[in-house]
């Protein structure tokens, strides 16, 4: 598989970092870093439903690792402000395929919270969309095809997917023009196992 242009808008991840960031607060918090902007703990921990104390602790565990830094700029008098340093987050293939067992177990964790996140988003969605424009529920879609391709071929259509969404990214993140509003698109790409013509 043909590797992604290095962006230094996106984390790349390594075994330290990776268990670093593999723990769901953490992962909400940076998040909601990410989507919400600068923020306080206690902000976060209201946002969140967690103790000040608790997002504190985790705040610092992820400006350790490099994810998060402090964000002087919106702070008053002691008060500390945090902000997200990039924008998003990769896991390479050979990270994915890593021999070690404390690495293999880390990026399982990774992805299962990365599954509910995009499962607990849908759902939001699916609860909340009367609330929503008609012509925003009209443009939304959840779609599944099953298909017989090789893996050449499977390796193929995600990377064709992957340059059609990222052909409608902004150069600035966070940027919104006339009539635009966030729209989350997740991709989910997998063989299935419980089929006869996988044995």
């Amino acid at each position: 598989m043909a590797e992604p242009e290095k962006n230094t808008e996106i984390r790349e991840l390594d075994p330290r970092s990776l268990r670093g960031l593999a723990h769901p607060l953490r992962m909400q918090l940076l998040d909601a870093l990410r989507r919400f902007g600068p923020a306080t703990a206690s902000q976060l921990a209201d946002r969140l439903g967690e103790s000040s104390g608790a997002t504190s602790y985790h705040l610092r565990q992820l400006a350790a690792h490099g994810f998060v830094e402090d964000a002087p700029e919106h702070g008053k008098g002691r008060e500390r402000w945090w902000k997200a340093v990039h924008v998003g987050t990769r896991m390479t293939s050979e990270l994915i395929h890593d021999p070690d067992p404390t690495v293999r177990g880390a990026v399982e964790s990774m992805l299962h919270m990365m599954a509910d996140q995009h499962t607990s988003e849908l759902n939001t969605f699916l609860g909340t969309r009367y609330q929503l424009p008609e012509e925003w529920r009209d443009a939304a879609d959840m779609s599944g095809w099953r298909l017989s391709i090789t893996p050449e071929q499977a390796r193929e259509l995600s990377e064709r997917l992957m340059e059609v969404i990222e052909s409608y990214k902004r150069d600035m993140p966070g940027e919104r023009g006339p009539g635009e509003r966030a729209f989350r698109v997740q991709l989910h790409a997998f063989p299935r196992t419980d089929e006869e013509d996988s044995k």
